[in-house]
C-alpha cells in the first residue's frame, strides 16, 4: 500500500531530489518590467520551494513580495498567494505581472491578493490561515553600501539603488541589532497565522560591511529558533558570477556567491 503524502504533491523521486542540501541556480536575465527593483529573486526558484512545502490549492504568504515573484510562482503551481509590499510602485508592478500571467494562462484557479502595506503590520490585514511562508527580506542596509549591486550603472540608467526612502523600510535600518530585532518581530507575528506544522523559508545571506563579516543568516536563524523550530538550510549557489580581485596580495576577502534558504517549522 502506497504511503500517503501529507506535505506536497511530489513523487518520491522528486521529494528526494529536493532534499539535497545545496543547489546551483543561475537566474535568467530580468525582464524590463522588474529591472527597477534592485534585488528581485527568480520565480522559478521560489516555485520549487512552494511545490515542496504545499499542495495545490493551499495558501502561500510573502510578506516582502517586491515585484511579485512569489505570486507568479503561486499561479504557475496552482497555489493561492498573498503578498505584502511597502513600496507602491513595486506593488503596481506586481499587480501588472500577475494580471499578465493570468491572461496568458487564460484560466487560473489561484486566488491572489496583493497588499500595499507594511509587513510589520501583518497581524492587522485579516489574513486567512497561511499554509506556507517564503520570502527574501532586505540583506540589512547593504544596498546603501558603495558598489552594492553595481550601483553606479543602475544610477546611470535611472533604476532604483534602494528599496525605498520610507522610514519603515527594513532596508533603511542602519543599526544591525535593531534590524535583527525588527525583522524577527515580523516573523513572530506571522507565526500566529501560520498553520501548525506549516513551514517558513527565509532566503538570506551573511554580509560584509567594511572589513567585518556580519552573520546575518545565522543571527536570524538563532533568534527565530526561540519561536520556530529550525529544520535545516539549503544553500543556493550561483556559479555564473564574475570574480573580483578583492584584497588581492593583501588580505582575505571572499567572492560570496551563495545564499542560505533557512527552513523553519511551526511545531506547537
Amino acid at each position: 500500500m502506497a504511503r500517503q503524502n501529507r506535505l506536497n504533491d511530489l513523487s518520491g523521486k522528486e521529494w528526494i531530489k529536493f532534499q539535497k542540501s545545496w543547489f546551483v541556480h543561475n537566474p535568467p536575465p530580468r525582464g524590463k518590467e522588474v529591472l527597477l527593483h534592485p534585488a528581485k529573486f527568480p520565480e522559478n526558484l521560489v516555485r520549487e520551494f512552494i511545490e515542496f512545502f504545499t499542495k495545490k490549492g493551499q495558501t502561500v504568504l510573502d510578506p516582502m513580495v517586491g515585484t511579485g515573484s512569489t505570486l507568479l510562482a503561486c499561479i504557475d503551481s496552482g497555489r493561492n498567494g498573498v503578498g505584502i509590499e511597502l513600496n507602491k510602485q513595486y506593488c503596481d508592478i506586481a499587480r501588472d505581472r500577475v494580471n499578465k500571467r493570468e491572461r496568458a494562462l487564460k484560466t487560473s484557479g489561484s486566488k491572489i491578493r496583493i497588499i500595499n502595506g507594511d509587513a510589520f503590520k501583518v497581524d492587522r490585514y485579516k489574513l486567512p490561515q497561511i499554509d506556507y511562508v517564503i520570502t527574501s527580506p532586505p540583506y540589512w542596509d547593504m544596498l546603501k553600501m558603495k558598489g552594492a549591486f553595481t550601483q553606479k550603472e543602475r544610477k546611470k540608467k535611472g533604476l532604483d539603488i534602494s528599496y525605498s526612502k520610507d522610514a519603515n523600510d527594513l532596508g533603511n535600518i542602519s543599526d544591525y541589532e535593531e534590524f535583527i530585532d525588527k525583522i524577527c518581530t515580523v516573523f513572530a507575528k506571522i507565526y500566529k497565522i501560520l498553520k501548525n506544522g506549516g513551514y517558513l523559508t527565509i532566503i538570506v545571506k551573511n554580509v560584509k560591511k567594511g572589513s567585518r563579516m556580519y552573520p546575518l543568516a545565522w543571527d536570524i536563524a538563532k533568534s527565530l529558533s526561540e519561536i520556530y523550530t529550525l529544520k535545516d538550510e539549503k544553500i543556493w549557489c550561483q556559479d555564473d558570477q564574475r570574480l573580483a580581485p578583492y584584497g588581492i596580495y593583501n588580505a582575505w576577502v571572499s567572492n560570496t556567491f551563495h545564499h542560505y534558504c533557512l527552513n523553519f517549522r511551526k511545531e506547537e
